[in-house]
């Protein structure tokens, strides 16, 4: 039956390596996990199932352009599927929940984020279910990479809704995040499929550059490869620019690609590098999910990559036909310390944690719910906003809050041009909508606040075109917008715990996730360093032992051990004035905040990590912020307690 409908709906006329397997697990009623290396054809392992089982397949995926790319891939095979995501209209949305209902819907996509809506919760707590699909699933990993909070919860959530059996599916995991994957979702052994991770067209290079010579060294090294696509990973969005400038000056065109840019130039740049509009792309970590375009020829790691997870999977985008690419790591330790800062800068103060725990014990024993606005919380707190979720989320598995649902606060904005006069640039249908605009925002002074649900009600206007509608105005000067966050509301399940205990406990915690990620960067180093044949090593490293021990084609197969430069010698941190770096810092702390500020909290300021409350100190123009960045973060860290002991 599975091999009729891999030639009848996909055309394909035989499985790759460990889609029969899983595909049988799936359909013998039983849990399964597929770890396949990138671009091997997971999908399939749940689109061919889900035309044989009786219910719904619910796929919960991470990113957005991953799950457009898997419904054109469905829809192009006739296959009913559909996601419901942020960008669609409250209709779209109903109307994807209509065929949901009526059973003609083989497959549903959706983000994980949206299982904390209530009304969604609901709603698919009334649908029989019969597979649930994790996509990307190292994520629920607190040791994997790319560790998201919110998929914590779906063991829960596949109790909850009854759905008897699920399919978990990622390129990369160890094989502790596999154990920890299988326990979390009671998957036997013999129903994870692995495949094994050595690719054998892939030509693993490591060379060893010091800081100052990558530039000359990269350019040397495309310049015969000119017209190939290539993607050229870097740490910063600040480098990505720079480099592409740099490579096109010397005839080399490129162009940068990273978060920082419009999302519609985002868009268009990934579209003209899948066209072959566009052949050589410096990014950060931000392109490449999705990607999933064959020829790519090279991968090169101008600066070092997160992880070993990380750079595995960014290899993996090169050479999905088959034929040889190259992959190359120009390796130094120079920007070491500032993968290790990312991972500091992410593991909150306990003082944070105690203020959050404060705010919700004080609402839980009055008997409200605790209404939070992430942002706001955040600078409260001084914890940047994914640590924030990931804590949200250790109270949600404690059992001491439990999410009800999120509301949008305020829109809000300023004529800058007389309100007639905005009516007055548009016709027709749009000029109506406008019109129903300026009257049902209910002016006060000077700000005048949308009123979203009257604009519904009388108008028919969807919320996601009125806010299209007011960036637009806000881009042409008619208008000053303000806009506010949404608002978390829980339900405040056990608030008598003992607040210095618990604070303790999730300090403790976040501390372990703090060594376990460090650990890892160095873990990379040390693949990078080997004097054993890299693809093997690699392989190993995600437990696959199925591989030769010499792959003829690495550098180190090529006689080329990488011994890594040390990063240029630092003067002691002793000779450093503590005074001058943190006094002005230390005043406008006290002032603003009326208590000392901590060890940790300096030692972000002197290595030049972005914190929430440094915003409101503008403590980007202080003396301090990022004076020792080249130093590392723990040596700089005993250096201010030293300090502090002696004050």
């Amino acid at each position: 039956m599975p091999a009729t409908s891999l030639a009848r709906v996909f055309g394909y006329d035989s499985f790759r390596p460990g889609q029969e397997t899983a595909i049988a697990s799936v359909l013998a009623g039983r849990s399964a996990a597929a770890i396949f290396p990138t671009g091997s054809g997971k999908s399939l392992c749940y689109q061919l199932p889900a035309l044989h089982l009786p219910h719904l397949t619910l796929v919960v995926s991470p990113l957005l352009a991953l799950m457009q790319d898997q419904l054109a891939f469905l829809h192009r095979h006739g296959i009913a599927a559909a996601s419901i995501d942020s960008a669609q209209s409250r209709e779209e949305a109903a109307e994807v929940m209509a065929r949901v209902r009526s059973g003609e819907l083989k497959i549903l996509m959706i983000s994980v984020e949206r299982l904390k809506n209530e009304r969604f919760r609901s709603f698919i707590q009334q649908v029989p279910i019969s597979l649930l699909v994790v996509d990307e699933a190292h994520c629920i990993s607190e040791w994997g990479h790319n560790f998201r909070p919110d998929y914590l919860k779906l063991p829960d959530y596949q109790r909850q809704f009854a759905i008897p059996q699920v399919l978990l599916l990622t390129a990369t995991a160890t094989p502790a995040v596999i154990a920890d994957m299988q326990c979390k979702f009671a998957i036997a052994d013999a129903d994870v499929i692995t495949t094994g991770f050595y690719r054998s067209n892939l030509n693993l290079l490591v060379e060893p550059v010091a800081g100052g010579d990558k530039l000359h060294r990269l350019v040397e090294w495309l310049a015969p490869r000119v017209g190939q696509p290539t993607i050229v990973y870097v740490t910063l969005q600040k480098t990505a620019e720079l480099i592409a400038e740099r490579l096109t000056q010397r005839g080399i065109a490129a162009s940068a690609y990273h978060a920082g840019m419009p999302h519609e130039a985002r868009e268009a740049l990934q579209r003209r590098f899948m066209a072959g509009g566009v052949n050589i792309m410096v990014a950060t970590i931000a392109f490449g999910m999705g990607i999933d375009k064959s020829d790519i020829r090279q991968v090169v790691h101008y600066d070092l990559p997160k992880s070993v997870e990380n750079y595995s999977q960014e290899i993996g985008r090169a050479g999905r036909d088959g034929l040889p690419s190259d992959c190359l790591v120009l390796a130094n330790r120079d920007s070491l310390n500032v993968l290790e800062n990312f991972v500091y800068g992410d593991t909150p103060e306990l003082s944070g944690i105690r203020l959050v725990l404060e705010e919700l014990q004080t609402a839980g024993l009055r008997g409200d719910r605790w209404e939070l606005m992430l942002n706001a919380l955040s600078e409260q707190s001084n914890i940047r906003q994914l640590p924030l979720k990931t804590l949200l989320v250790q109270l949600e598995l404690r059992g001491i809050i439990a999410p009800l649902f999120a509301y949008f606060a305020d829109y809000r904005f300023k004529y800058l041009l007389e309100p007639d006069a905005l009516v007055r640039q548009f016709e027709g249908e749009r000029r109506q909508f406008v019109e129903a605009l300026v009257q049902t925002s209910t002016r006060a002074r000077t700000w005048c606040t949308v009123n979203f649900d009257s604009l519904y009600r009388q108008h028919k206007a969807e919320r996601s075109r009125v806010v299209k509608a007011l960036d637009y105005f806000q881009e042409r000067g008619w208008i000053e917008l303000e806009s506010k966050q949404m608002t978390e509301v829980y339900a405040v399940q056990s608030p008598s715990f003992d607040l210095e205990a618990l604070s303790e406990d999730l300090h403790r915690y976040f501390r372990q996730q703090e060594s376990s990620e460090i650990a890892r960067i160095h873990a990379m180093l040390e693949l990078f360093a080997s004097e054993r044949c890299l693809s093997a090593r690699l392989a190993n490293y995600f437990g696959d032992r199925e591989v030769p021990e010499r792959c003829g084609h690495c550098s180190v197969c090529r006689g080329q051990v990488a011994r890594l430069p040390e990063p240029p010698a630092l003067p002691p941190l002793e000779q450093q004035d503590f005074q001058a770096l943190c006094g002005a810092f230390i005043r406008r702390y006290e002032e603003q905040r009326g208590m000392p500020s901590s060890a940790e909290c300096l030692t972000r300021l002197l290595c030049g990590i972005t914190a929430p409350l440094f915003t409101r100190l503008k403590a980007r123009s202080l003396p301090g912020f990022a004076a020792l960045e080249a130093y590392p973060y723990a040596a700089v860290r005993d250096w201010v307690a030293r300090q502090l002991g002696r004050g």
